[in-house]
Formats: C-alpha cells, sequence, structure tokens
C-alpha cells in the first residue's frame, strides 16, 4: 500500500521566523502521534532555517517552494539545490501552477529542475494539471498527458518513484471550487495508466500521486477514501494548526 503524504504549501505567507514558529508549536502536539502519513510543509525561504530546527525529531519534514536547476552562478534571486540540501529540506515543490502560469515556466525548465533535485536526493512534488477552459472543453486528458510527458522525460523507472506527483486542477486552486472526489479520482486513473504505458504497472502502482485544489477538513476525509489519490498538497488549509492537523487526521485514518 503506498504511504499517504501531505503537503503544505504556505506559498508567500508565514514568511516571518516568529510567525512559523507560532503555527509550528501549534501544530507538532496535534500530529505527534500520526504515524501512518507523511507530513511535509513548504514554508517561504526565509523561514527555512527556524522551520528546520524546530521540526528536528518530529515527525514534520520540510521542503523548498522551488528551486533552480543549477547549482550555483550568476542567477540573481534564485536559490541552489545545495542550499536547500545543506539547510535540512528533504522536499521541494516543482511546477507549481503559480509558477507556471504567472512566472511562465514551462514543462521543459521543470523538467531541468526535476532532475537535479533527484540529483541532489531532494523529493520532489512534481505539479500537474488543467486551466478550466481544458477541463470545459473536455480536454483535461490531453493537456494532462502532454505535461506529464515533458515534465517527467527521460526519468529512469527508479527516479519517476522517488517523485510525487501533485495533481492540481488549476480552476480548483485559491478559488474555493474543488474537484468532486469522482473528477479527481478519473483523472488519478488516468496519471496511472499514462505512467503504465510510459513505464510498466509496477512504478504506476508505486507512485504517490496526492490531489491539491482547495482541501479542507470538510471534503479531505471523502476525497482521501479514493483508491488512487495518496493524500494532498493543501494551501490556505494548511495555514493554521487546526485546519491542517485535520486534513492529516483525515488522511491518517484513509490508510487503515
Amino acid at each position: 500500500m503506498r504511504r499517504p503524504i501531505i503537503g503544505g504549501n504556505w506559498k508567500m505567507n508565514k514568511g516571518l521566523p516568529f510567525e512559523a514558529a507560532d503555527m509550528l508549536k501549534k501544530l507538532i502536539p496535534l500530529v505527534k502521534n500520526i504515524n501512518n502519513v507523511d507530513i511535509v510543509i513548504t514554508p517561504p525561504y526565509t523561514a527555512l532555517i527556524p522551520v528546520i530546527e524546530l521540526t528536528k525529531n518530529t515527525n514534520i519534514m520540510i521542503g523548498a517552494q522551488n528551486m533552480y536547476f543549477e547549482e550555483k552562478g550568476a542567477f540573481t534571486g534564485e536559490i541552489s539545490p545545495i542550499f536547500l540540501k545543506e539547510l535540512g529540506c528533504s522536499y521541494v515543490i516543482l511546477g507549481h501552477s503559480e509558477r507556471r502560469n504567472i512566472l511562465k515556466e514551462t514543462d521543459e525548465i521543470v523538467n531541468k529542475k526535476l532532475k537535479k533535485a533527484l540529483n541532489f536526493n531532494l523529493n520532489p512534488i512534481v505539479c500537474i494539471g488543467e486551466h478550466l477552459n481544458e477541463r470545459e472543453t473536455n480536454k483535461t486528458k490531453e493537456f494532462i498527458e502532454k505535461q506529464f510527458r515533458l515534465s517527467f522525460k527521460d526519468l529512469s523507472d527508479e527516479e519517476l518513484r522517488k517523485t510525487v506527483i501533485a495533481y492540481e486542477p488549476i480552476w480548483a486552486i485559491g478559488t474555493g471550487r474543488t474537484a468532486t472526489p469522482e473528477q479527481a479520482e478519473e483523472i488519478h486513473i488516468f496519471i496511472r495508466e499514462l505512467i503504465t504505458k510510459v513505464y510498466n504497472s509496477k512504478t504506476a502502482k508505486a507512485v504517490r500521486i496526492q490531489y491539491g485544489g482547495s482541501i479542507k477538513p470538510s471534503n479531505a476525509k471523502d476525497i482521501f477514501k479514493k483508491e488512487n489519490i495518496d493524500g494532498g498538497l493543501v494551501g490556505g488549509a494548511s495555514l493554521q494548526a487546526e485546519s491542517f492537523s485535520a486534513i492529516i487526521e483525515a488522511a491518517n485514518n484513509s490508510s487503515f
């Protein structure tokens, strides 16, 4: 059975060390007895050091929200995977829809970042997902297949198994709209079929695919009940200890 993974993407929130610390001091005792879920928090870069220190010897792992595909050099404003690894990051989010849409990151750039993250043993969480236009014109699967083939191009079987795929329908991110559990499950099944086509069925069964898109305590249980959904990448609800811990608890209960 695949182990659920719940990621908390803080985006450009709680970037001041005291804000991040306050949240984690509330969260840590709420989830300390969760043993069947990988818990990952990705704060802004400015809060990474205090967050990593606070979560030592806990069941919470820390990731970054992005990284560059070069190790060092004249890349003003970018963050090297070396920095993240040395600080103690375990995970890194790549290809989030906000970076693809606002900052114009391409599938090819995401692919470069993914390969570099794997080179440094950072566990990648790679986001893919369709816009409202693709959903309404019945082109979701066509769009997802293109993103998958380009973003994961030339990855070995072993490398893909180390990667978490986050299916995030863009029309459901930060909008309050959520794909129904059935809609989410349909695309998770489709992604596994793609993996089977490109790799094999064993790899398709092994890769963790999480859902992202306005997950809340009120809908988490029904989403995580689905066979092919291995947890979630949580935005707004990850900013409060109570709501985030409730989502983690829902994933924990679904793993039995």
